[in-house]
């Protein structure tokens, strides 16, 4: 009986041990069939591409980096201050002991707890910018070749949904949702929120578009996201390994899908944990410098200020046209340049060491203020501003200037400029401007203005070049469109600028959800 008993019992291990391994073995190869590496994409013709739908990981698959602590801590910066930008920095050893997941949760509960959720403009007008710069072009050309698009991403979705839908066009963004209680974000996420409105937009024909299971592909980055319930519908897995990554190109310019005319918030650097600490020991240097350079600036002669400012690192380059001959004097001619920075003005009286006088658009009380030259505010009544800029000529002469595009671009794009100033006198001086800065923008659409020449001064080599153009003397016959078109064709052409039909509205309501006037009262001081 004993005998009888071990020999079944060592029949039965044998046999479970053979169907087993054989059912493993059937499983490792289902598995290996369906996940593959992602090189074998890209041997994949334009039409098998696009007769599928592709579901792909944000941070894993088509940006160049993994980390999304530059992303959060963008967050912390512009839209809570600089106690979220501290307290995301010392916990950031702990985000990376939890893992990705719990570490996501740490991060958003740090930046957005407590942050508006109407007022949140930052995943439209300033992480579109860094994401775009760290987008791969290698997997994004295939990923735009197929047919339809999906984005999985471990990002809250108002940080992504703009940059995917609006720059790459991608159909369908899948990301955390925020929980909001009385018009705040509690710095919690929805944890059904995937599961219930997720991948079912993309098979549900009422909801989305309908995709079938054969016509799905994904594209992950690590074997852990194969058991995500996206990628377990899809027909074929592709894993994108770090050292293919590495490999990748930055995604060129002129391959956006859709430009990047428009962006704000203050920094000018991605924070990476590096950079971050650099900025932050960096400030209180920065703030005495602007400060310093500001005195330097106002209050030497310009023969004395300019190689000061040069040696603090402020780097002023001006390029001035050669006069032929000596023509009559103008009675009167006024200096018409593009605008990078409330400083534009500044810099041309600096240049030229004359009292000039800067006719604006539209600039707070407190930058008036605290402007070193005489600032004039235009009424946007064509008439009423015709009369008050010949007034201002006839007194001053040659020494006023204005900005017609009327407000600041930060990229390489001129914006229309407005007709007002081309029927003011016999010759117009134009001006071509550029400006660069490595850690600080001294623009904003949203924030305070007249903070502005405060940060451009803090950046620890700041540039700016002035370049005058050849005299332009409109004729009676040309119409004062084509005078405006003329000065900023000349401008875009020796700066190297596309020139636009957009305006300081179009900015304003791309960045700050307004049209971006200016309150006349003497209470508004941004």
């Amino acid at each position: 009986m004993v005998m009888g008993a071990f020999f079944f019992k060592t029949l039965l291990i044998f046999w479970s041990r053979f169907f087993l391994r054989r059912f493993r073995s059937n499983i490792t190869y289902a598995t290996e069939s369906k996940h593959q590496k992602y090189t074998s994409l890209l041997h994949r013709s334009d039409n098998y591409l696009k007769d599928h739908t592709v579901i792909f990981d944000v941070e894993h698959a088509l940006l160049r980096s993994s980390s999304v602590f530059p992303y959060f801590m963008i967050v912390a910066f512009e839209a809570g201050g600089i106690v979220r930008v501290m307290v995301l920095i010392l916990l950031y050893p702990v985000v990376c002991l939890c893992g990705e997941d719990v570490g996501v949760k740490i991060m958003i509960m740090v930046c957005f707890f407590g942050v508006r959720a109407e007022r949140f403009r930052v995943g439209e007008a300033v992480l579109p910018k860094f994401l775009l710069e760290d987008v791969g072009s290698e997997i994004f050309e295939v990923v735009r070749g197929c047919g339809k698009k999906v984005g999985v991403s471990v990002l809250p979705r108002v940080m992504v949904e703009c940059f995917l839908k609006e720059y790459l066009e991608i159909d369908v963004v899948v990301g955390k949702e925020l929980r909001v209680f009385g018009g705040y974000y509690l710095g919690l996420t929805e944890e059904t929120t995937i599961r219930l409105c997720g991948l079912e937009v993309v098979v549900d024909k009422g909801k989305g578009f309908y995709c079938d299971d054969e016509e799905m592909i994904g594209i992950s980055g690590s074997r852990t996201d194969f058991d995500h319930h996206f990628f377990s519908r899809c027909k074929e897995v592709y894993m994108v390994e770090e050292a293919d990554k590495k490999k990748w190109q930055k995604l060129a310019r002129e391959k956006y899908p859709k430009p990047l005319i428009f962006h704000d918030g203050r920094l000018a650097l991605s924070p990476t944990l590096v950079n971050s600490l650099a900025i932050l020991m960096w400030v209180p240097c920065g703030l005495i410098l602007a400060f310093i350079r500001s005195i330097i600036g106002l209050s030497l002669p310009y023969n004395i200020s300019a190689p000061l400012l040069a040696m603090s690192g402020l780097h002023l380059t001006v390029t001035k046209p050669r006069e032929t001959q000596k023509t009559k004097k103008p009675k009167a001619h006024l200096y018409v340049c593009n605008h990078r920075t409330l400083l534009d003005p500044l810099y041309i009286s600096f240049v030229l060491r004359k009292n000039l006088v800067a006719v604006t658009y539209s600039l707070s009380r407190m930058s008036e203020l605290l402007s070193p030259i005489k600032t004039v505010r235009l009424t946007r009544n064509r008439n009423e501003d015709s009369k008050m800029m010949k007034q201002l000529l006839k007194q001053h002469g040659n020494h006023v200037v204005v900005c017609p595009e009327g407000t600041t671009c930060r990229e390489q794009y001129l914006l229309r400029f407005s007709p007002l100033f081309s029927e003011m006198c016999e010759e117009i001086a134009p001006v071509a401007i550029d400006s660069h800065v490595s850690m600080f923008h001294g623009t904003t659409a949203s924030g305070l203005k007249y903070l502005d020449p405060v940060f451009f001064m803090m950046n620890p080599f700041p540039v700016y070049s002035i370049r005058f153009l050849e005299k332009v003397s409109p004729s009676r016959a040309t119409s004062r469109f084509e005078v405006a078109n003329l000065i900023q064709a000349r401008i875009g052409d020796a700066l190297g600028f596309e020139c636009t039909k957009l305006t300081r509205k179009d900015k304003y309501l791309i960045l700050a959800g307004n049209e971006g006037t200016v309150s006349t009262t003497p209470w508004t001081i941004f």
